[in-house]
């Protein structure tokens, strides 16, 4: 008797929230990522450019856990304007051991947004000053707020400041986190302000033109730039790489289609130029941050064994409060 466990948004929901445990399952897969003989093949992607649509799917298996996840993660940039949000999907668990089904995971995308901002707070917790109290956070939306609220897990944040090319929902979403996190949120109208005096700054757009400027960036800040995970989408401009401790989240895929992408293609640095990735900094393999006057880029493009990492610890919530319908064949 095969058993297959159904969860929906709301069951995920119910199971599975922003918290330090999910970030810690984030932090030990990059950590894995770095230390084990994880299989994670390239991620497959689709684009849809007549209705600014993009698909990726993404896995990995991880030796010694007992499922991997297949995720299949679609971005349509123009939904919002028809009322619907820009990104959706869902994943399967399917056991190591066997390659059976163990969990459909009609998330919505949920999923996907917990464990990038879970990622965004391991980069903070390994690459920003332990002090970081001020952060700046580039685009007001899903992500936006909760990058916001996964540096609250980390870092002692008492200040953040909220810059979007929709100043509108900007300040709707600034009072929103206000109300939430308990410390004053702002809206700002320059870009360059927001950065200003701020220890931690994230871009979290699907923008295709550099919205962070070089020149912007103060010593000792760290930036995580997060929303550049195809070849024509690029939030920092390709100088900051070249005067920052650049760390990837996969070295092979930054240099595809993260931020380093571009600077290789200015010109700026060697396509065969090595720098760390996050888990050999969380592994103690390779540095991170130096010293309390460097800056540092965090470059994450998101990989497979986020999803994985994410979706076996949502199987096992659920699974431990009985929570979605269980089928049989």
């Amino acid at each position: 008797m095969r058993q297959m466990k159904i969860l929906t948004e709301a069951d995920l929901r119910a199971v599975v929230s922003l918290d330090r445990e999910a970030v810690d399952c984030v932090e030990d897969a990059f950590h894995a990522l770095a230390t084990k003989a994880v299989a994670m093949p390239p991620i497959l992607r689709l684009d849809i450019p007549e209705h600014r649509g993009e698909v990726d799917v993404k896995t990995a298996y991880v030796p010694g856990i007992e499922g991997f996840a297949i995720k299949i993660s679609p971005g349509f940039f123009d939904n919002p304007k028809i009322g619907l949000p820009s990104t959706n999907g869902m994943m399967v668990l399917l056991s190591s051991r066997t390659g059976l089904v163990q969990a459909l995971l009609l998330d919505n995308g949920y999923l996907t947004d917990v464990r990038t901002a879970a990622a965004g707070a391991v980069a903070a917790k390994h690459l920003s000053r332990e002090d970081s109290s001020v952060a700046a956070i580039f685009g007001a939306g899903m992500q936006a707020r909760l990058q916001l609220q996964a540096l609250a897990l980390v870092r002692p944040i008492r200040e953040a400041r909220l810059w979007a090319r929709d100043h509108a929902k900007a300040t709707a979403a600034a009072a929103e986190l206000t109300a939430k996190l308990g410390f004053p949120v702002k809206a700002g109208i320059e870009p360059k302000a927001a950065v200003s005096g701020a220890d931690i700054v994230v871009t979290t757009t699907p923008s295709e033109a550099p919205i962070l400027k070089a020149q912007w960036l103060q010593p000792g800040q760290h930036v995580t730039a997060m929303g550049s995970d195809a070849e024509h989408k690029n939030e920092l401009d390709p100088q900051a790489i070249a005067r920052a401790t650049y760390v990837a989240d996969s070295l092979g895929q930054t240099r595809r289609l993260g931020e380093l992408h571009h600077a290789i293609a200015a010109g700026l640095v060697a396509a065969d130029a090595e720098f760390a990735e996050l888990g050999q900094v969380i592994a103690g393999l390779k540095p991170g941050r130096t010293g309390a006057e460097e800056i540092t880029i965090a470059d994450l493009t998101g990989t497979g064994i986020q999803d994985t990492a994410i979706a076996t610890l949502a199987f096992a919530r659920a699974n431990a409060a009985d929570a979605g319908t269980t089928f049989e064949s």
